[in-house]
């Protein structure tokens, strides 16, 4: 059962992972999201200064245009960051949102015992970001979908607004991406 979660913001159906891939297009990338969209930002590759200081921009952008913002990483620093929630399996927090990634049934598992509200399942569909790693497909992907309940399912890998709307909202809350944001 997801732990408690902060009704401050609803869960965004639209996502944004952040990746060094993305380069300076990073801002201008968020900055044109939907707003109310989600933003998971990663950038592990960064010392914690450079991390903290690109955190601050992506925050500020996030604001203003009322996105969620989840720091990948643990629940402490999310909170010490004023992040709105963190991503990660193993770890628990109760008072911000709690995220996590998954790919197969023992992390769903894990991720749900652990309290995680919202789950980004993949890859549906062969990804640049992890190239060689097979996709679940879309048999695979609706099973192990159905299986995350009660949390809320954003569908990963290779992902677009038109690949999301094939999912009924019941079973897949939103869709995540990188790449389809660049364009």
């Amino acid at each position: 059962m997801p732990a408690f979660q902060p009704l401050r913001k609803p869960v965004p159906r639209t996502w944004l992972m952040t990746d060094p891939r993305l380069g300076s297009r990073l801002l201008a990338a968020i900055q044109k999201l939907p707003a109310g969209s989600g933003v998971i930002f990663r950038h592990y590759e960064l010392e914690e200064r450079q991390r903290r200081q690109l955190f601050a921009a992506v925050r500020r952008i996030c604001a203003r245009r009322g996105h969620m913002l989840i720091l990948a990483g643990e629940a402490r620093d999310a909170a010490q960051w004023h992040a709105d929630g963190f991503h990660r399996r193993n770890s628990r927090h109760r008072a911000i949102w709690h995220s996590a990634p998954v790919h197969n049934l023992n992390e769903i598992r894990e991720a749900l015992r652990n309290g995680a509200g919202i789950l980004f399942l993949s890859p549906l569909r062969q990804t640049r970001s992890h190239p060689g790693q097979p996709a679940l497909g879309p048999s695979r992907f609706g099973q192990l979908a159905r299986l995350c309940q009660p949390a809320k399912v954003i569908a990963l890998g290779g992902m677009n607004r038109a690949q999301a709307a094939k999912w009924p909202q019941t079973m897949v809350h939103g869709w995540a991406a990188i790449d389809a944001f660049t364009k």
